[in-house]
């Protein structure tokens, strides 16, 4: 027989099981009441009558980070945003193409510090820019890209041009979010706007679905059924899609803070820039090699320029950093590269990494004493383990950091016997260049005498935009920018098709510029139909092609190595004419008038000037550095 003390434990535990199963349902029921935005919606209304959108969010935050462009090609998935950015005084500029847009966004990054902004459609809008981000991604470019997306509830459920847009630029952006509902759309934003400019700059990507950018009547009469429905079942479903379109524009309207967040920007220790002013001052042959870190915010370009002359050490500049010193600067080393590197016994790697355009450190001599800087650790120890070994690694603000240095090394002053040993092999390099100038082509220009008188005719006012291969690798080394921030080239991706959304990015930022875009003829290909673009916007740049009829550096190395010119040949295509089929001015420059070459260039200057988009088309033979020969 069971006595009381026996059944008292088992009747303590169903009640403790009926407490924790009623515990379980109603913490089930809460979280279900909080994912459904139920608590939420208790404090933060809903405005039913309002006529405002998701867009007008959008192109507040965007003012509010000093925003002034917004590149795009249109679709109906971002259509508010693109109203509201136009209201505000940001002005909205379409291209033909989406990848166009985004290089655009990319020129502006650079140029001012500012994040670059496009915005694109869903679906094929977006997989169209996928190259120009990556571009942005290596040459570490802080823009944000906007992209449409089905509404939140159709995700998933095969509504048009919805695909897993997240998967696909996760690995391509420092930052990915989508946007979820109306009121997340502002501190989204904000948080993608610092993330690009933080640490290593880069692209950043926010997904704004269509239902959190247009008003509620819209997404209201999209998503509701027209007849209330009948049962239970119809009953229930529609007070899901009642409660979901509430969460959604909940709060909507409340004042946010629209203003930049803080940026996260390494800076050097002082105990390194110390070790790495010890080792600099018993340099006697010191070398530095800048790349485009050293010009990024928030140092300014004019200040590092200083900094560089006080230091007095020769350097060489590649990326963003060429023109930093100006026009023919003594301290300048433009030739020989790899064969100054071997000499210097301390190398100060600024913003510059060792890659496939340093041979992968290979190029220095193992007694040299190498400094790096840079905000990206794992590429600043780039191949570090294989063919070279830094003395002192430095994770940091590259300008800051130049900036530093000269301060602790006051006074200090170098022999200039190495500068001039330097300069002098820079001379050797420019004669050879001008014995090649003045060899005739066959029955086309000579393209190094052409770009030595482009050389000579280019304003000091000009950014130089370039886009090619053989034709551009000749123009790196006979054409200099003239200033700080004047020179474009899409980086270490090697991507073509730039030009364009670079020269359209440079002119609207600096419009009282002239912007010069140097092409090859393959490149252009790519560009020309952005003169549409140009004309349609009235932005006037000038483009120069140097059209041989081929894919120049590939059929070099791809004839003599395997023996076809396959795939290879292109035509001496009439750019001119097709530009002035768009409402562009056109030139042709050819060996017919070889000798008014100059006069041909003064001539499209004044157009540009004048406000018209201009291409110079330009007939020239295919240049052979290595042996110095000008063919047909």
């Amino acid at each position: 027989m069971e006595t009381p003390m026996a059944a008292a434990p088992a009747g303590c535990c169903f009640s403790s099981f009926l407490l924790l199963a009623f515990g379980t349902l109603v913490a089930a029921l809460l979280g279900a009441a909080h994912r459904l935005g139920l608590f939420y919606q208790l404090m933060h209304k809903v405005d039913k009558a309002s006529v405002r959108h998701g867009g007008e969010n959008v192109a507040a935050v965007l003012r509010a980070h000093g925003v002034r462009f917004l590149f795009t090609l249109v679709g109906g998935h971002i259509s508010p945003m693109l109203v509201a950015c136009e209201k505000l005084g940001i002005r909205v500029v379409d291209t033909r193409h989406e990848v166009t847009a985004v290089f655009a966004a990319d020129a502006v990054a650079r140029l001012t510090g500012i994040v670059g902004v496009a915005a694109v459609t869903a679906g094929p809008g977006l997989t169209n820019t996928v190259t120009a981000v990556k571009n942005a991604q290596i040459a570490q470019s802080p823009l944000l890209l906007l992209g449409g997306a089905a509404a939140t509830l159709l995700q998933n459920r095969g509504a048009l041009q919805a695909i897993d847009q997240m998967s696909l630029f996760r690995p391509l952006c420092k930052f990915c979010a989508s946007v979820r509902r109306v009121r997340d759309i502002v501190p989204t934003l904000r948080a993608a706007m610092a993330a690009a400019q933080s640490g290593t700059p880069g692209p950043v990507f926010v997904e704004l679905p269509i239902d959190v950018l247009y008003p509620y009547f819209m997404v209201q009469k999209e998503m509701m059924p027209a007849k209330p429905p009948k049962g239970l079942m119809g009953r229930g479903i529609s007070w899901y899609l009642q409660n979901y379109l509430t969460n959604l524009f909940a709060g909507a309207w409340e004042p946010q803070p629209e203003g930049p967040l803080s940026l996260d920007i390494p800076q050097a220790s002082p105990q390194q820039v110390q070790h790495c002013v010890e080792i600099l001052s018993r340099a006697k042959r010191p070398l530095m090699v800048l790349g485009s870190q050293a010009l990024l915010s928030p140092t300014p370009a004019d200040k590092l320029r200083a900094a560089v002359e006080t230091l007095g050490i020769p350097c060489f500049l590649g990326g963003m950093a060429r023109g930093l010193l100006g026009r023919n600067h003594p301290l300048h080393i433009r030739q020989n590269r790899s064969a100054a590197l071997k000499k210097a016994d301390v190398v100060v790697l600024a913003g510059t990494v060792c890659d496939f355009r340093l041979s992968y450190g290979r190029v220095f001599s193992r007694s040299s004493k190498i400094l790096i800087v840079n905000r990206n650790r794992k590429e600043m120890l780039l191949n570090s383990d294989i063919f070279w070994k830094p003395q002192e690694a430095v994770q940091g603000d590259v300008g800051s950091f130049v900036l530093k240095l000269v301060e602790g090394l006051q006074g200090q002053t170098w022999a200039p016997d190495w500068a001039e040993e330097l300069r002098e092999a820079d001379r050797q390099k420019e004669q050879t260049f001008r014995e090649k100038a003045a060899i005739p082509g066959a029955q086309h220009l000579n393209p190094v005498r052409v770009l030595q008188l482009v050389e000579d005719t280019l304003p000091d006012n000009s950014i130089l935009v370039v886009d090619g291969g053989d034709f551009i690798g000749t123009a790196a080394h006979l054409v200099q920018p003239r200033g700080p921030l004047c020179w474009l080239d899409p980086g270490a991706f090697g991507t073509l098709g730039v030009g364009a959304g670079f020269a359209l990015g440079a002119k609207l930022c600096r419009p009282d510029a002239e912007v010069w875009c140097l092409f090859g003829d393959g490149a252009f290909g790519y560009s020309l139909i952005e003169f549409d673009t140009f004309v349609r916007h009235k932005i006037p740049v000038m483009a120069l092609v140097g059209n041989d009829a081929g894919w120049t550096q590939i059929s070099r190395e791809q004839v003599p190595s395997l023996g076809s010119n396959v795939a290879c040949g292109l035509a001496y295509t009439d750019y001119h004419k097709a530009a002035m089929g768009l409402g562009a001015r056109g030139f042709l420059l050819s060996r017919e008038n070889e000798d008014q070459v100059v006069k041909v260039l003064h001539d499209a200057q004044q157009q540009c000037r004048d406000g018209h988009p201009v291409v110079v088309n330009i007939l020239i033979g295919r240049t052979d550095f290595r042996d110095g020969s000008i063919a047909v």
